[in-house]
């Protein structure tokens, strides 16, 4: 008995035993959440393109599928990732019970009310939902500082300009303008995000893989030359952001796809083919040099959709799907391997993200590739809750009890 006393009152707030299992840590709520909004938004963006359907007209119906993919969908898995994560770098308690309830109610409220901008008024819902990612801000900034993880403060500058793209997009729309420039700000915070993250949890997770069999081939560890390449790809994404087609922008765009090819390849993700659940993570990362390779076409002619949706689809929203799938199955006391239906879901969003930019390059063909590329996009976020929804809704990870 005594034994079970104090392995309870070991057990870190994001693995209470008590409560609802759905809000015992940050990632459970806002993954599945965010997979469900992932299908319900694209149906609705579909139903608009094909029946006519009205969604959020009095916003603006493009302007809101852009939004909700880039500031609805994108900031519920990055919140569930870094109240996971920041508690792990830190060694500080979780968000959990109560205070994360709140702040995911928060974020369906942002969701609603974008919906409803035609009843609340377009100002109103703008505002309800700009509250959520300086909320997130103030509770990651808080918690970094509090641990001393300075380095960690790159994530949270990302997370700065995301929070600040959104307001920018909010504002131009309420304005009555136009909000590219918020667009391609706030995609370029993911990207941010995915070259400082993946740079640290890529070369982790492949080390940590090829050693399981006694091999010594492993990844180059985190250096200058990555520090040096991370400076690069954000000079260059926001020479985008600002001057889209410009010769300068061109001109970063292709020293930062060259960089980031180098940095990939001394990761050496070939050898973790294997195991998809880590070679998923290479292969989402190598749309990062496509993306910036795409960037310096764009200087040269190519369609700025294109871009968009390389980077989208492919360098965070697939990077995103693979981040779920391991930490819905490594936080939850499941074996880090994945199984055959979350592979395909790996292989669908992958051919969606090669897919979709064609669209604007094959004009007579958008129609098509457009709702194959929305089938895709539906079914490999359908795959991740047939496979993971019981996970995070019900599955606690098993209490290990020192001493025995």
């Amino acid at each position: 008995m005594q034994k079970t006393v104090d392995a309870e009152a070991r057990v870190p707030r994001g693995m209470s035993r008590d409560g609802l299992v759905l809000f015992s840590y940050g990632f459970r709520p806002f993954f599945l959440a965010a997979a469900l909004w992932a299908i319900l938004s694209m149906l609705l963006w579909t139903s608009f393109l094909t029946m006519g359907l009205p969604v959020a007209t009095e916003y603006g119906t493009l302007y809101w599928h852009a939004h909700e993919m880039l500031f609805g969908f994108a900031p519920a898995i990055l919140a569930g990732f870094l109240l996971t994560a920041i508690p792990n770098w830190t060694g500080r308690l979780p968000l959990a019970g109560r205070p994360l309830i709140a702040l995911f109610s928060l974020w369906c409220a942002g969701r609603i009310a974008m919906l409803a901008s035609g009843s609340v008024g377009v100002t109103a819902a703008a505002v309800v939902d700009g509250l959520f990612l300086p909320v997130m801000l103030v509770l990651c900034t808080r918690e970094v500082a509090a641990g001393r993880k300075w380095k960690d403060l790159k994530v949270i500058a990302g997370l700065l300009v995301l929070s600040l793209a959104n307001i920018c997009f909010q504002l131009q729309v309420v304005q009555g303008g136009s909000p590219e420039l918020s667009i391609r700000l706030g995609l370029g915070a993911y990207v941010l995000l995915v070259t400082i993250v993946g740079g640290r949890i890529l070369p982790s997770f492949t080390r940590n893989w090829i050693n399981q069999f006694g091999r010594t081939d492993f990844p180059v560890p985190y250096n200058r030359f990555d520090a040096a390449t991370i400076i690069i790809g954000a000079l260059s994404l926001g020479l985008w952001s600002i001057l889209p087609e410009s010769v300068w922008s061109g001109l970063f765009g292709l020293a930062a796809a060259v960089l980031n090819v180098i940095r990939l390849v001394r990761w050496r993700g070939w050898g973790t083919w294997p195991e998809p659940i880590v070679f998923v993570l290479h292969a989402a990362f190598a749309f990062v040099p496509f993306g910036f390779a795409a960037i310096a076409l764009q200087a040269a002619g190519l369609p700025e959709l294109a871009v968009l949706h390389v980077f989208a689809i492919g360098s965070i929203s697939l990077m995103m799907l693979a981040v779920m799938t391991r930490a819905s199955r490594g936080h939850t006391g499941r074996k880090l391997k994945s199984a055959p239906v979350t592979n395909i879901s790996y292989i669908v969003l992958a051919a969606v993200a090669l897919v979709r930019p064609a669209a604007e390059l094959l004009p007579e063909y958008s129609t098509p590739i457009l709702f194959v590329a929305a089938a895709g996009w539906t079914a490999a976020f359908s795959l991740f809750i047939f496979e993971h929804a019981s996970m995070l809704c019900i599955g606690r990870k098993p209490l290990t009890v020192r001493g025995k």
